[in-house]
C-alpha cells in the first residue's frame, strides 16, 4: 500500500508522522522541564521558610522556659494562623515540639532526618491533611547548644499540578490541531508543487510514435521540476529527429533498391519483345545486381552501426599494410595518379572494417577526382591519421558536415549520376566513431578536399620508414 501510494500521500504522511513524534517528544520534555521547575520553586520556597524558622528555634523556646522566645517560634511556624505553609520542628526523638495550626494533633509528617546544616526534600502524599494532591517537603537538620532539631516545611503542589494540567490540555488539544494544519500545508503545497509534473505527463501520455512534434509545457523558474521538462522537451526533440532520420533513410532506401530492380525489369521487357542480345542483358543484370549487392552490403553495416556491432573482432591493426594494399588496388584499376606517403602506424580495431571505410574513401575520391589521388598515413602524438584527397571540384563548406549523413549526395558531379549511394561516407564516419575516433572534410591545396580520419593510436610501433 506504501509503494502503490502517490508522492502526495507519502509526503504528507511522512511529514505528519515526523511531525508527530517531535511533538510528542517535544511535549514530554516540556512536561518533565515545566514539573521540575515548578517542583523546584516548591523546594527552595520550603527551604527558606525552614531557615527563617531555624532562626526562631532556640532552647528557651524548646522548653516553654521563656514565654516570649516561645511566642516568636509559634508566630514563624502559625501556630495561631495558617500562613499557607505548613510548618512543624522536631527534636531529636522525632518529637513535634512545634507546628503550624493545621497539623495540631499530627505526627511527623516525613521519617527524613538530614544531619545539621543539611536540607533534604521528597514529593509525598499526606492524607492526614485531607487533601487528595502531593506535598513538597523539606528538612532541615540544625542544632542549638547540642541538642539536634528538625525543620519540616510541607508547601503544597496544588497550583503546581494545575499548572501542569492546563499544559497536558494544551498540548493535547493543540497538537492534533497542529498535525491537521501541517497535514493540509504539506498536502496543498506538494499537490501545487506536483501540478506541473502532472502535466507533463499528461501531454506526454497524448504524444504518440505518429507525432513526436509535441512539447511539454516548462514551468516558470529554475527548480528541478522546470529542469526535467526542459530535459523531457530535449529528449522528444532528439526522438523526432530520429525517427525523421530513420524515416528518411527507409524512403531513400526503397528508392535506391527500386532503382536497379526498375532497370532490371524493363531491359528484361524490353530483350523479351525485341529480341536483343544476351550478352548485352547479361551485362546489364551483372551491372545491376552488383549495384545491389553493394547497397544492401552498405545497408548491413550501417544497421550494424546502429546496434553497436560494427567493430566486431578488434585487434591490432597495421594501418600502414592496408592503405598499401588498397594503394597497389588504385594505381591499377583507377586510371588515375596515385601518390601515397605512408609511414607505420598501428591502431586497435577491426581490419574488414577499417579497410571497407578505407575502399570507400578512395571510391569517393576516384569517383571525383580529375586526375589525382593521394593517400596519406601519418601519427600525431597519440593519434593515427589518415588522408584521402582528390584533385576534383571539392565540397562547399556549408556542406563538408552534412556529407557523412546517410544518402546524402551533393549536386554537380557528385550527384547521383556519378553512381554513388550516398552511403560510403555515412559508413567512413560510423567506422571511425566505433574506433574512438572522428572523421572531417577541409579543402586540399590546389583545389579538391582531403577527408581526413584520426583514429586513437594503439600497439608498439616498428621503426618508422615513409613509404611511397
Amino acid at each position: 500500500m506504501w509503494r502503490s501510494a502517490g508522492v502526495r500521500v507519502r509526503s504528507t504522511v511522512a511529514a505528519t508522522a515526523l511531525l508527530a513524534v517531535l511533538v510528542l517528544a517535544g511535549a514530554v520534555t516540556g512536561l518533565v522541564l515545566l514539573r521540575s521547575t515548578l517542583y523546584s520553586g516548591e523546594q527552595e520556597t520550603g527551604s527558606v521558610q525552614a531557615r527563617l524558622v531555624r532562626l526562631s528555634v532556640t532552647t528557651a523556646a524548646l522548653s516553654g522556659s521563656d514565654a516570649t522566645a516561645r511566642q516568636t517560634l509559634d508566630t514563624a511556624v502559625g501556630a495561631q494562623a495558617d500562613r499557607g505553609s505548613h510548618i512543624q520542628v522536631l527534636d531529636a526523638d522525632g518529637d513535634v515540639v512545634a507546628r503550624s495550626a493545621r497539623l495540631a494533633g499530627l505526627p511527623a509528617l516525613t521519617a527524613l532526618r538530614p544531619a545539621s546544616a543539611r536540607v533534604e526534600h521528597e514529593v509525598v502524599r499526606l492524607p492526614a491533611l485531607g487533601e487528595d494532591h502531593r506535598w513538597v517537603v523539606t528538612v532541615l537538620g540544625a542544632d542549638v547548644e547540642d541538642r539536634d532539631f528538625h525543620v519540616v516545611v510541607a508547601e503544597s503542589t496544588a497550583d503546581a499540578d494545575r499548572v501542569l494540567r492546563w499544559a497536558g490540555v494544551l498540548l493535547g488539544v493543540g497538537s492534533p490541531l497542529l498535525l491537521c494544519a501541517i497535514g493540509v500545508a504539506t498536502w496543498t503545497f506538494v499537490g501545487r508543487s506536483l501540478r506541473p509534473v502532472e502535466a507533463i505527463r499528461a501531454r506526454v501520455e497524448g504524444i504518440s510514435a505518429r507525432g513526436l512534434d509535441g512539447r511539454v509545457p516548462v514551468p516558470a523558474g529554475e527548480d528541478e521540476v522546470s529542469r526535467l521538462a526542459v530535459t523531457m522537451n530535449e529528449m522528444l526533440a532528439r526522438l523526432e529527429a530520429a525517427q525523421a532520420g530513420q524515416r528518411r533513410f527507409v524512403a531513400d532506401a526503397s528508392h535506391e533498391l527500386r532503382s536497379p530492380v526498375a532497370t532490371l525489369r524493363a531491359a528484361a521487357e524490353v530483350w523479351a519483345g525485341s529480341g536483343g542480345s544476351l550478352a548485352e542483358f547479361t551485362t546489364l543484370v551483372a551491372s545491376e545486381s552488383g549495384r545491389l549487392e553493394t547497397l544492401v552490403a552498405d545497408l548491413l553495416a550501417l544497421a550494424r552501426a546502429d546496434e553497436g556491432r560494427l567493430l566486431l573482432v578488434p585487434q591490432e591493426v597495421d594501418l600502414d599494410e592496408v592503405v598499401e594494399v588498397e594503394t597497389t588496388r588504385l594505381r591499377s584499376v583507377s586510371g588515375r595518379t596515385v601518390q601515397a606517403v605512408i609511414v607505420p602506424v598501428r591502431v586497435l580495431g577491426d581490419p574488414l572494417a577499417l579497410a571497407r571505410a578505407l575502399r570507400n574513401l578512395t571510391d569517393n575520391a576516384v569517383r571525383h577526382a580529375t586526375s589525382r589521388v593521394e593517400l596519406e598515413v601519418a601519427q600525431e602524438g597519440d593519434v593515427a591519421v589518415l588522408r584521402v584527397g582528390d584533385d576534383g571540384p571539392g565540397i562547399p563548406e556549408g556542406d563538408r558536415a552534412r556529407v557523412f549523413e546517410r544518402f546524402v549526395r551533393l549536386d554537380g558531379s557528385r550527384g547521383r549520376g556519378s553512381g554513388g549511394t550516398g552511403l560510403g561516407l555515412a559508413i567512413v564516419a560510423e567506422t571511425a566513431a566505433a574506433h574512438g575516433g572522428c572523421v572531417s572534410v577541409r579543402e586540399r591545396r590546389g583545389g579538391g578536399c582531403v577527408v581526413e580520419v584520426r583514429l586513437p593510436a594503439g600497439g608498439p610501433q616498428p621503426p618508422s620508414a615513409a613509404r611511397r
